[in-house]
Parts: C-alpha cells; structure tokens; sequence
C-alpha cells in the first residue's frame, strides 16, 4: 500500500517529527504573550550588566531599559492602548479588509474564479488554474479552498489525471501569497509590521503596500509559466492515466444574474480607474507630490483608501446586480460580516503590538541590530549570501509556524533593524521573508488547509495520504524557492526598483 510505504520513509518519518513539535507550539496569540514576557525578562537581564548600545542614527547612546523596574512597568501600563490602536497594520488591514470583505461576500471572487477555470480551453486550462490560484489571494485564505478541488474536478471533465489539478491548483494558491497584480491586504498587512520593526532604528522609514509591487507582478507571471510547466513536465507523468472512481464534487447552481453583474462590475472597475488615471495626469493634480512627482505623492501614501474604493465599487456594483445588495443596510451588513471573520486577527494584533513596542522600548533590538551587524560584518558575511541564508532560515520555520503574518511579527523585530545596520532596505527584508513563506506553506503539514485538500485528494484516490500530497508539491515548493531566489538576484544586480522608488539599499 502507497500510504503505509510513505509512513516507513525517512522523509515522512521527518514531517511527522516535525508535526509533533509544531503541534506542540502554543496558539499564536499565548505565543506572542511569551514573547513579551521574554522581552521583559531579558530586559532584566540586561540592566544588571548596565548593558547600552550606541544608536547608529542619533550617536547617543542608549542603556538597555528594564521592563520589570518601576518605570518599565509604569510604561507597560500607559502604553498597552496605544501600542494596539497605534499599531499600523491593524487599521490598514481592517480598511482593507471592509472593501475586499464586501467583494467576498457578495460572492464576485467565486464566481470570477470559477468561470475563469471552467471557461480555460484545454491548452490553457493548466496555466489558467496557476493563474486564478496565485491571483486567488484578493480573497485572501478562500482560493485554497475553492481553487484545488475545482481544478481537480476539470481535469477529471476533460480527461486528464484529476491530482495534477489539483496540485498545480493547491501550488498556485499557496504560493499567490506572494504575487499579484494588484495591492491587496497581504501587503497592506506585512508593510505596517515592517514600519513598525523599522522604527526600532528609525522612525522617519515607512515601508507602504505598493513597496513590493513590481517584484509581485513579475512573480505571477513566472510562478504561472513554471507552475504549468511543472505540472505538465513532472506532475502529470509521474501520476500517469488516471483510472480511478471519482466521486464529483457537486458545483452549486450559478445565480443566472452572476454574468451580467460581472460585467457590471468590471465596467465599474474600469470607469473608477479611468478617473484615477485623469485625476494623477491633471494638470497640478493634488494627487501629485511637490513638481509634479508621482514618489513621493498623495497617491502612493494613500493607496490603501484608493483600493478599498476601488472594491466596493466593483463589490456594491456586483451585489446590486446580482441582487444581493438592496439597500444601505445590505452594504453595511456585509462589512460587519467581513469584520467577523478578522476578529481573531485582532486579537492576535493585541499581542503582538505589545511585543514589538517592549522590544522597541526596552532598546534590546537595537542592541541586537547594532551588534549582530558588527558581527556579520566581522565575518564578511553580508551580502547576498546572507540574504540567501536568510530566505532558507525562514523557509524551515514554516514547518513550526504557518501564519504569515504572526512569523512576520516574530522575524521583523530582528532582522529589519538587522539588516538596515547592514544599508538593506526594510522592504527588501520584506521581499526576501515573502518567497521564503510562500514557498514552503505547501509542504508544511501544519497548514490548516493541506488537511482540508487532502480530503478532496481521497475523493479521487482513497489511498492517498499526506505522504502522497507532500511529494506532489514538493517540486513545486523546491522550484518556486530556487526561481524567486534568482528572481531577487535579478532585481537586486540588475538594479531593478522591488516598488516605486524601492532598492535593495536605503539611501
């Protein structure tokens, strides 16, 4: 039997090691608290060896400040509101997630994806899956529950081995995390931790959502090229003629109004950019910055407000047409249902806010970037091999921590101070931690999601286990690393901007 041979290998025998300390890892939010707790005890610590670090922006320098002293607990009392209302991702996010929120649930991204698959000619099908699953993170965590079992059940329709779609689909998805043509809340989300992690060193860098977005748009375009030819090279072989029972999915009847309602939508869509693009062309537009400059300008530091109009437009236009949305009451209704679904990411943001602000406070990440550098630049370790280096570490702690936004909040803290000491740019960081999370979210079976697609898998074959999923997206995991590794390598000797006006080096 293929699953009990897997369960014998050394390979499965590793994941499963490595299921059982990440099980056995706290829930993000206690995590989080621990951390802060850390913090105030190492700040201790410090004080009692009148610890201090030069900053490398002002000179001054800086004494380690104890968290657990009259004034570090005065502190820990006066700041724990603010250090949550005054977290930048958590209003970014939540606006964002009021436009995007609407879109959903008015049910425009299901059917924009499920017509976008089923329509693909034979040809094209493959590189359509890839293209809907990488661009399915508008929608955030939906496509990889929608995506593979409904590429898996084309690929069945139209003769070809149902878990090569289904693979490409589950690929495709969870590397989209990374690349999309627009700005959407995984960068609004990401960016505000990394201000944040930033202003341990200095607090006049922003990192915005745009700053990625160059980097993004070529990567859905490499990820598709290389997803399809994986699947169709590799995948598609390997698995042979399928001949198997599948038992269908059923697909739920579409509302006959969706494709009216979808061109509503994209019209609306059209005629608000097409505004968007007269307004930043006008003639002393304000939406330009001082001489007509579009970096810095009004347009890209208000970008998250200009996206989040731009969905409820095409969301509200969607609704109305289809029948969903009636009245203003619909409207709000459907954010406050968008808003439920974030409340355990506000409770998280409560924890992490603290984190970050004692770790700021206390000035133990200065110190650390301050004398890691030192160190790093002792051992003539700081080019691109340490950035290398660092997309590998963070790759493997995806085995241990699966959300991508807490792991951002546990990594920036270090490595943006870290790494800016070097003359990085916070967003370039920011790159380089992106390719390292997406690439492996496949292979982890921490995901809460490869439970979920490997119950679609045994709809097609009953013997298949984790071993059998694992090593369908492992070529895709180790390809997509190794092309975003020498992606980064072209944008960074190639001088090519990651985000407008954005390199590798702070200027």
């Amino acid at each position: 039997m293929r699953v009990e041979t897997a369960k014998k290998g050394f390979f499965n025998k590793a994941l499963n090691g490595i299921e059982r300390v990440g099980n056995r890892l706290p829930d993000p939010f206690i995590l989080f608290v621990g951390m802060a707790v850390a913090v105030m005890i190492a700040s201790f610590i410090f004080s009692l060896f009148d610890a201090s670090v030069k900053h490398p922006g002002t000179g001054e320098t800086l004494p380690i400040n104890n968290l657990l002293s009259g004034e570090g607990l005065k502190y820990i009392l006066e700041s724990m509101i603010t250090n949550f209302t005054g977290f930048a991702p958590l209003g970014i996010v939540l606006a964002m997630m009021l436009g995007i929120g609407l879109t959903e649930k008015v049910g425009l991204f299901d059917y924009a994806i499920k017509k976008s698959i089923m329509k693909s000619p034979p040809w094209l099908l493959t590189y359509a899956v890839a293209f809907v699953g990488i661009m399915g993170n508008i929608a955030s965590d939906a496509a990889m529950l929608l995506v593979p079992p409904l590429a898996a059940m084309i690929f069945y329709k139209v003769g070809r081995h149902p878990l090569a779609g289904l693979a490409v689909g589950y690929a495709s998805a969870g590397a989209g995390f990374t690349a999309n043509l627009f700005i959407v809340g995984t960068d609004a989300l990401l960016s505000g931790i990394s201000t944040e992690a930033a202003k341990i060193v200095d607090d006049s860098i922003i990192v915005t959502p745009v700053d990625n977005w160059y980097f993004n748009i070529v990567s859905v375009f490499m990820l598709t090229l290389l997803a399809g030819f994986i699947t169709s090279k590799f995948i598609e072989p390997r698995l042979g003629k399928y001949k198997g029972d599948a038992v269908e999915l059923e697909v739920e009847e579409e509302d006959p109004r969706s494709g009216k309602a979808l061109r509503n939508a994209v019209i609306a869509g059209l005629l608000y950019v097409a505004i968007l693009v007269v307004g930043i062309f006008w003639p002393n537009s304000p939406l330009r910055g001082e001489g007509g400059t579009m970096i810095p300008s009004p347009f890209i530091s208000g970008i998250v407000p200009i996206i989040l109009f731009l969905f409820l437009v095409v969301g509200i236009t969607f609704g109305i047409s289809v029948g969903k949305i009636k009245s203003g009451k619909d409207i709000a209704g459907y954010m406050a249902e968008s808003m439920k679904d974030m409340s355990g990411y506000i409770v998280l943001i409560f924890a992490i806010s603290q984190f970050i602000a004692y770790f700021g406070w206390s000035n133990i990440g200065t110190w650390i970037a301050v004398n890691g550098a030192m160190f790093l630049e002792s051992i003539n370790f700081t080019g691109m091999g340490l950035i290398i280096g660092y997309i590998i570490f963070t790759a493997l702690m995806n085995f241990l921590i699966t959300s991508g936004s807490a792991k951002w909040a546990l990594e920036a803290p270090i490595f943006v101070p870290l790494f800016m000491q070097l003359g990085y740019h916070p967003a370039f960081t920011q790159v380089a931690y992106r390719v390292a999370d997406s690439s492996t979210n496949i292979i982890t079976p921490l995901l809460p999601y490869m439970v979920v697609v490997l119950t679609f898998m045994q709809k097609y074959d009953k013997k298949a286990g984790i071993g059998t999923l694992i090593s369908l997206m492992l070529p895709f995991s180790i390809c997509f690393l190794i092309a975003w590794i020498l992606l980064i390598l072209l944008f960074f000797y190639a001088g090519i901007p990651f985000g407008p006006g954005i390199t590798p080096f702070l200027k």
